[in-house]
């Protein structure tokens, strides 16, 4: 898989590269720190499977470096790094075609599951900004990871899952992967997704990011 990575910072773009690597599989990381190195990494390549843009490289003008991505390689999943949590400019993003939305502030392990998501089809924005742009009269598409809600409280899960489905999902609420939910409850990465298919029909979510929300917000509340 043919990642780009467009940031200027190379502690963010080596954390990127080393999470990346728990996608699994050959993953072949394309850098670029400004809008030059960025141009001619899009002029070289003919396909790319993901691409990672802050909004903030060097040289940039706004958004316009996205908008010209998204015209150079249309079918390229574009996910956009930032360090801010403007919801208009989230608004903007979106509606320009972008399939993510991942403030810097957050945990390796949320980027790693909306990178995931993004992967397999779907738009992620973290569910709170999300409620703010749709106040702002954005309307998500189909594929767009809802805030959940899942109509059960911790206690009623404990009628429907088993004691270690829940110890799963309590790892699962820290944004864990699998491997170290697998480590830390001593069983197989096999047994987690087992487990895990069991939890998300119990939450009614789709996917491992709706899981996470619904589930952290059983925890916390």
């Amino acid at each position: 898989m043919k990642v780009l990575i467009a940031d200027d910072h190379l502690l963010i773009v080596e954390g990127v590269k080393a999470k990346l690597m728990e996608l699994g599989g050959d993953i072949e990381c394309v850098v670029a720190m400004d809008m030059d190195g960025l141009a001619r990494a899009t002029a070289s390549v003919e396909h790319l499977d993901l691409a990672l843009l802050d909004i903030a490289i060097p040289g940039a003008v706004g958004y316009q470096h996205i908008a010209q991505m998204r015209q150079r390689l249309p079918d390229t999943p574009v996910i956009v790094l930032s360090g801010s949590e403007d919801l208009d400019l989230i608004r903007v993003l979106l509606e320009l075609g972008v399939n993510g939305f991942i403030p810097k502030a957050y945990s390796p392990e949320v980027m790693l599951s909306a990178i995931r998501l993004v992967l397999s089809g779907g738009v992620y924005v973290p569910p709170m900004l999300l409620a703010g742009v749709q106040a702002r009269g954005w309307t998500p598409p189909a594929a767009m990871a809802p805030v959940v809600e899942t109509g059960h409280s911790l206690d009623s899960l404990r009628s429907i899952l088993t004691g270690r489905q829940i110890d799963v999902m309590m790892l699962l609420s820290q944004g864990k992967p699998n491997k170290l939910i697998a480590r830390d409850l001593g069983i197989s990465e096999g047994t987690v997704k087992i487990h895990l298919a069991a939890i998300f029909r119990a939450l009614n979510v789709r996917n491992r990011v709706e899981a996470v929300v619904a589930s952290r917000r059983m925890v916390e509340s």
